[in-house]
This record gives structure tokens, sequence and C-alpha cells, in this order.
């Protein structure tokens, strides 16, 4: 099976609960012996603005589409119960069970036999007429119902998807490296992004949208009909510099209902600090180095990296001399040895 080869190669980084679950994973029967058919629904979260917009404007941080509202979970797991609560009215027998990311479940190959859709050479959906913008979710049945038709391959010899990566993170088509792919650095990975992924991550502060955004399916797409799941205006192109001043208090009530918040202040402040080190701004300096100061050698190692890509070499030298002193972290102080060697 695909997934039993991708986790060998070890492709899953330290995403470690894919290897845990994956008997359940790869059996939807481990995961619920009783189950006798799967319900697959997509519900579309396709944009009104172009979602590759911001990657050329340094100052503002970019956000993958479905980050720019509130949590999907929360929504579509209450439409899928109140359409489980039907079936179990209309039906007497039903027993039911509602997934939404919250078990297990290969919820895109799964679409594809539902016919949603097919699993495209960026191994995510694809809908002929949602384009890359659908949310999936599941609903488990003791029914025995009727399947529906499976949906065919249609990417053809189309690659568009695999060339706009900016970190090369598939190795070939239909197959993701996601310790190379910008989504798992900026919010599966918890630890240092490593050196080599900084420069190409931009000004992604959350996600990355480009393998969707360009395939050419999305000529079909429709902006999404759900108010809630539409882009909030403060979320579609907000300042780095302004989210630079934010505390943990500030980060936790901004992004309140947002799944970003479940990344946490440090590894958000990580990503901004990259975004930083990339915008080519001079005037943050002020912000950057005063997250030198942070508790976290996640963000004080960020600091050091953003701060060696705007600051003229010999202040960053001489910061170098000021937190040497006092920097017992060796993670932190790794990032120092290595940014002022250059100077």
């Amino acid at each position: 099976m695909r997934l039993d080869q991708w986790l060998a190669t070890g492709a899953a980084g330290d995403m470690n609960w894919m290897g845990e679950t994956q008997a359940r994973r790869s059996d939807p029967k481990q995961l619920w012996p009783e189950v006798k058919s799967i319900i697959l629904l997509g519900m579309n979260y396709g944009p009104t603005e172009d979602p590759l917009a911001n990657l050329d404007d340094k100052s503002t941080a970019n956000l993958s589409v479905y980050a720019r509202n509130g949590d999907y979970h929360d929504l579509i797991k209450g439409r899928l119960k109140l359409l489980a609560g039907w079936l179990c009215a209309e039906t007497k027998d039903a027993e039911v069970k509602v997934f939404v990311d919250t078990a297990p479940v290969m919820e895109k190959p799964l679409a594809q036999q539902a016919g949603l859709g097919w699993q495209g050479k960026h191994t995510n959906l694809v809908s002929r007429d949602y384009g890359s913008w659908l949310f999936l979710g599941a609903i488990f049945t003791n029914l025995p119902l009727e399947a529906d038709a499976a949906e065919d391959d249609r990417c053809g010899t189309c690659q568009a998807c695999l060339g706009i990566c900016p970190t090369k993170a598939f190795p070939a088509p239909y197959v993701l490296d996601a310790r190379r792919c910008i989504s798992y650095l900026t919010i599966e990975h918890k630890g240092f992004i490593p050196r080599e992924f900084r420069k190409a991550i931009g000004n992604r502060v959350y996600g990355c949208d480009d393998c969707l955004a360009v395939c050419p399916w999305n000529k079909y797409a429709q902006d999404a009909s759900e108010a809630k799941l539409q882009a909030r205006p403060d979320l579609i192109s907000p300042a780095i510099a302004e989210w630079l001043t934010f505390d943990e208090a500030k980060f936790r009530s901004f992004f309140v209902g947002s799944p970003i918040k479940r990344i946490g202040f440090s590894r958000f402040m990580r990503n901004l600090l990259i975004a930083a080190g990339n915008s080519g701004d001079s005037a943050i300096l002020p912000l950057i180095e005063a997250r030198l100061a942070d508790a976290s050698p996640l963000v004080r190692g960020m600091a050091v990296w953003a701060l060696s890509q705007l600051a003229p070499p010999e202040r960053t030298a001489r910061l170098a001399q000021h937190w040497l002193g006092r920097e017992d972290d060796a993670s932190v102080l790794a990032e120092w040895k290595q940014e002022t060697s250059k100077t």
C-alpha cells in the first residue's frame, strides 16, 4: 500500500501519529468493526482573492486560504451531525460515527472512491466542480448503502503543482515529502525549521497554497458560499510589523476560533520571524531585536536568523557579543555561531 511505502521512507517527518495509527488508517474496520458504508462529503472553501497575491508583497504575512477565517472542524462537524441525525431518524436502525480530522481516516482516497474528485499529483483532492478547494468529512454507518462510481484521475500530463513548489517537496508525482513541505514545516513541525528552507518559505507564515492555487481545474472553482468560511478582512494581507508586536495574550485573543491558534505562540512567532527576515525591511529590526529576549529558544533562534538577514554584519556581531555571554541554550548558540561566522 502507498501509505506503508510512504511511511517507510520517513517522509512523514516528526508526525509520529501517522505511524502509530497506520493499521486503523489503512482499514476502516479496524477503526470501527461494524462499519459497512462510509459517506464522504465535501464543503467548498474557494477563495474570492488570489491566494498567491501576497507572496510578492514581502511586508505582509501570507496565510493558507483555509486559515483566513474560523476553524472549519467545528463548522463541518456540526453539519455532519445534522445529516447523521437525519439518517438515523429516517432508517431507525442506523448507527453512525462522524469524523472531521478527528480519527485516522484516509479521506482523500475514500473521497475518490465516492466520486467527489481524484487525488491529484499534489496528493490533494481535485474536483471538477470546485478545483482544489474542498474540506472533507466522513460519516461511518452500519447501513449497507449502494456505492457511487469512483472518479477517474484527470490530471493528464499536467505537472503545474509539482513545478511551483518552492521547496521541491514532490520527489515524484503523487508523492509528497512532508519534511520539505512548507505547510508541514510551518504547522506540524515543532522545532527549528531547517536553514535550507527558510529563504524559500518567503512570507508564508501559516501553510502554503502554491500547489493548490496553480491547478488548472480551479477555473471551475467557486467562491465559498458559507459565510463562516469567507476570509476575515484582517487576515487577507496582514502586516508582518504589526504581528511582531504581539505577545502571547494578544496572539490568543486575535486568533480566537482560528486554526492558527493551535500551533501556539512560539511556533507562530518562529514563522513570523522567518517572514520578517525575508522581508528586506530593515525598519523592523527593533521589533526583531526585541525577540532576542523571548522566553522560547525557538523564538530567540529565529530572531537571530532574521537579524542576520537584515542587519549589517557589525550590528549582528555587536548583538552577538551582548547575548552570547547570557545565553545557555545550545540551539540558539548554534544559530549565533552560524550567522556571526559570516562577519
